[in-house]
């Protein structure tokens, strides 16, 4: 398997520090407000990650924060007349939902900054000790000149990344890269006692305490979004590797962006969207599914046309997943071929090679309807075979969508109304009467309520009418 490293620039063969196991972190989202359609996308590409590397047959820890305090949580607080830390409950708990939605399987640890506090203070305090951070008036800020590799994940030497900055005014900083390890609060603000302050962390801090804490000084991946490259990441790197003298992360993966109509999303533009309004307008699957559409690198314009047609394409999906079931219930029994399991297995192995490349869900959602496409002849009963045949064909189907975590999250599929179910059952017994009369009747009910009556080799089924075949 090979995952491109933005520290290396390159794809590389992913080698795990211990066999068959992987260590993986993502930057878990600052719980202030519902997540918008860009937060989701690495939420959703590196569940996705993690669904294909179990597939593999990995052993996956993957640790998953939530920044619960933080100047935006302090200012929500503040506005709503509540405390943070009810503010950041709160969040929470709506994050929860919408990942549910989205598909996305809960982390092997979710740890939360305000519960990391001490292992916090312990790496400011080796940072202090062996001079790569300092005290200023209660804050700590880490000393950026200190670190000699600084700007090895942004790929941007250091005097570069100095151009454009500038000193704020009475900046207790040494220079205008240092960035605050420890903030000495303010009046009213919430506060953890410290050797050097009553405060709370700097943002950067809090990833490398826990991902530390929780996965080893070393850890196999590191992801999240391409805008956290720098300083984020980048100051995850400088201050772990001072603290623990190893290396940090051996893969940094990064998700591109996600523009709205082709502009950057913003407030202020009126095109931000937040995960639960997109999916109170569309469902969430559809939301899961335009992001594994699309290469996790690339970025993705998301506009009403282009989740429109994701919708059509996991309609395509849920069509044959359910005229597969109907056919398997209708089928006889009898042998499947050598060949026909070749055949099969070619797929799975199509999917796997394009999956080892760069974890390429955009060529893995191809080989599915590639699939689909082949299939449709057993599918649709042109072609007569066994029912042991259509359930390998079904297993593999749900194997692949497994790994997406699409088409059986089961969000799209419409549920047959009883009074079609009734009608339908009523038709049925009419015609094992030979009372056609009756039969076109209820056939006729039936389309008032939007359904169609399809008769096959095996037997009578219902279709919605405006369903996308």
């Amino acid at each position: 398997m090979k995952i491109y490293n933005t520290l290396s620039k390159s794809l590389e063969e992913l080698h795990t520090i211990n066999p068959n196991k992987v260590t993986m972190y993502s930057c878990g989202p600052t719980v202030y407000n519902y997540i918008h359609i860009g937060n989701a996308r690495p939420i959703i590409m590196f569940d996705c990650f993690r669904r294909y590397l179990e597939y593999r047959g990995y052993e996956v820890t993957f640790v998953q924060n939530f920044t619960d305090i933080d100047d935006k949580i302090i200012k929500k607080a503040n506005e709503e007349n509540q405390s943070a830390e009810m503010i950041a409950e709160k969040y929470i708990k709506e994050y929860k939902k919408d990942a549910e939605g989205l598909g996305v399987n809960p982390p092997s640890i979710a740890p939360k900054v305000t519960q990391s506090i001490d292992i916090i203070i312990d790496i400011i305090k080796k940072l202090i000790d062996n001079g790569h951070a300092y005290i200023a008036d209660g804050d700590v800020y880490f000393k950026t000149e200190s670190f000699n590799q600084y700007g090895k994940l942004s790929h941007m030497p250091i005097d570069n990344l100095m151009v454009g900055k500038r000193v704020e005014v009475n900046s207790l900083k040494q220079n205008p890269l240092d960035f605050a390890l420890w903030k000495k609060s303010k009046l009213g603000e919430p506060s953890w006692p410290s050797p050097w302050s009553n405060g709370r962390p700097g943002w950067h801090i809090e990833c490398s305490a826990m991902a530390i804490n929780f996965l080893g000084e070393t850890i196999d991946i590191h992801c999240g979004g391409q805008d956290l490259i720098f300083p984020h990441h980048e100051n995850e790197i400088a201050q772990s590797e001072c603290a623990t003298n190893a290396k940090f992360a051996n893969y940094w993966m990064h998700n591109g962006y996600i523009n709205i109509d082709n502009e950057k999303m913003s407030k202020s533009k009126g095109n931000f969207f937040t995960v639960r309004e997109v999916a109170k307008k569309h469902g969430y699957e559809p939301i899961r599914y335009l992001m594994v559409q699309a290469h996790y690198k690339t970025p993705i314009n998301y506009t009403d046309k282009v989740i429109e047609q994701c919708k059509a394409s996991l309609s395509r999906m849920y069509t044959f997943k359910e005229n597969l079931s109907f056919i398997i219930d209708n089928s006889k029994t009898g042998k499947i071929s050598s060949e026909d399991r070749q055949l099969i297995q070619s797929y799975r192995d199509n999917f796997i090679q394009v999956m080892d490349n760069d974890f390429n869900t955009a060529d893995g959602i191809s080989v599915i309807f590639e699939f689909i496409r082949d299939m449709n002849k057993y599918v649709s009963g042109t072609v007569l075979t066994s029912k042991e045949h259509l359930k390998l064909i079904k297993d593999l189907f749900d194997e692949l969508t497994g790994v997406l975590g699409i088409v059986n999250n089961g969000n799209v599929k419409n549920e047959i109304p009883k009074e079609v179910l009734n009608l339908f059952e009523e038709r049925k017994i009419a015609r094992a009467n030979k009372n056609f009369t009756l039969a076109d009747e209820l056939r006729n009910k039936i389309e008032k309520l939007g359904y169609f009556v399809e008769e096959t080799r095996q037997g009578s089924r219902l279709i919605l009418k405006n369903k996308e075949q």
